[in-house]
């Protein structure tokens, strides 16, 4: 599913909100995930799961067409847990 889908979604599911004022609220939802995750801070969804951030720490990596070595930095990376009741969903 992609966000205009999960949009359509919503706004046919609730009709007293016109479809920008859904597509605002997902906007800020998604925004507000993104913040969080920037500052280091952590999103339990109870039933679907937790959004946090992983370091990654830095590395030596190969350029695929020339095999030259190349430094790869250390980063943050975005890391998703599942809840138990989405596991239990997935595996039924």
């Amino acid at each position: 599913m992609i966000r205009s889908e999960l949009v359509q979604k919503l706004a046919a599911e609730n009709a007293d909100l016109s479809a920008k004022d859904i597509e605002r609220i997902v906007d800020v939802f998604f925004d507000e995930i993104s913040a969080r995750l920037a500052e280091g801070g952590r999103i339990e969804l109870r039933g679907f799961g937790a959004f946090s951030t992983r370091a990654r720490g830095g590395r030596t990596g190969r350029n695929p067409r020339t095999g030259e070595a190349v430094e790869v930095d250390a980063k943050r990376v975005p890391y998703f847990k599942p809840g138990k009741e989405m596991r239990e969903r997935l595996n039924v």
